[in-house]
């Protein structure tokens, strides 16, 4: 395969790979691969759903190198000191940082409420709401988009900042990509079309009322700002020789906390990114209709992959590994 003959694949293809809107992979510090179908250009950015989260694993790094955050291992409640818990709660108390990073943080409902908090003033606090239980921390993994959204509020509280200017400042700037800016809408049919418009987006991230983004999903970003991300943890959190995350709190949140069952493909989990092989240096922080951040370690390669929303979307590490990989091991480099 080359690269004329993938272009066409994925232009042609009626099944997993029909929502494909970018790909960009970096190799040693250098693109070596850039391509993009269905009128995306290379700088235009897209919702990449749960990818959001595994930014936000970053963002809670670098507060913590930075003093923010005493440990993972501190409070939630230490951060909401206002915060009013409800009558008879006793277990949010023992709730953590690195509950909500392992998503291991225990909640009040069988499914996640997502009318109620995206329809509240406040999301984080009304995701607080339901935050806790009776059956206490059982260490049980229970993935929950919502539940990142505290982890906004807790960066926001501890820094004094906003999310996204923290996140500029710290993380998209000094990696030479784009400022995002807050979308500014909240209306139900508003975030209806976040996911479902197929059409490129401006460099923004979801917020709720109060200026606050959506922690577990809603960044816009185009293959290329999602490789250079992936390229700088390759690095162990250097970038041009800048040091954006300290390599202590990556090998933490690259660690595999736990084995997930079948239905979330049998991988590994650390801080909101996945380890899909036990026994290779693969990482990923992978969203719906498989936007992915896909890391290799022994390769030295980061690779970007934007889609539009599709359901039943599988396993983007496969076809990176099959269809990708082969195509830039003996690379040319573009440049950054």
């Amino acid at each position: 395969m080359n690269k004329e003959y993938l272009h066409q694949y994925i232009s042609e293809s009626a099944g997993n790979e029909s929502n494909i809107c970018q790909i960009h992979a970096i190799k040693d510090g250098k693109t070596v691969y850039d391509d993009c179908w269905r009128g995306f250009k290379t700088e235009d950015a897209m919702n990449v759903n749960s990818v959001t989260k595994g930014v936000m694993a970053l963002l809670a790094g670098i507060a913590l190198d930075k003093g923010y955050i005493n440990s993972v291992d501190q409070k939630v409640l230490d951060f909401f000191p206002d915060y009013k818990v409800k009558r008879g709660e006793k277990t949010i108390y023992d709730v953590t940082i690195r509950h909500l990073l392992t998503m291991t943080a225990p909640y009040k409902y069988r499914s996640e409420p997502w009318t109620k908090i995206c329809t509240s003033s406040d999301w984080t606090l009304a995701v607080l709401d339901y935050l806790g239980g009776r059956k206490g921390i059982t260490g049980e993994f229970k993935y929950a988009t919502l539940g990142i959204q505290i982890l906004a509020g807790i960066i926001e509280n501890a820094t004094g900042m906003k999310c996204i200017d923290f996140a500029n400042h710290y993380l998209f700037v000094p990696l030479g990509l784009p400022e995002r800016i807050p979308h500014g809408d909240s209306s139900k049919e508003d975030q209806f079309d976040f996911f479902m418009n197929k059409n490129p987006r401006k460099y923004e991230w979801y917020s709720d009322p109060q200026g606050t983004v959506t922690a577990g999903w809603g960044l816009c970003m185009s293959a290329r700002d999602m490789a250079v991300i992936g390229a700088m943890v390759l690095e162990n959190g250097l970038y041009e020789g800048k040091r954006i995350i300290s390599e202590e709190y990556l090998n933490a949140m690259l660690t595999p906390y736990l084995k997930l069952d079948e239905r979330m493909g049998n991988m590994s989990y650390g801080y909101l990114w996945y380890k899909p092989f036990d026994d290779r240096e693969v990482y990923a922080a992978i969203g719906d209709s498989c936007n992915i951040i896909y890391i290799n370690k022994t390769k030295n390669i980061s690779v970007g992959i934007t889609g539009t929303f599709k359901p039943r979307i599988f396993d983007r590490v496969a076809f990176i590994e099959q269809k990708v990989l082969p195509l830039i091991e003996g690379y040319i480099p573009m440049g950054r």
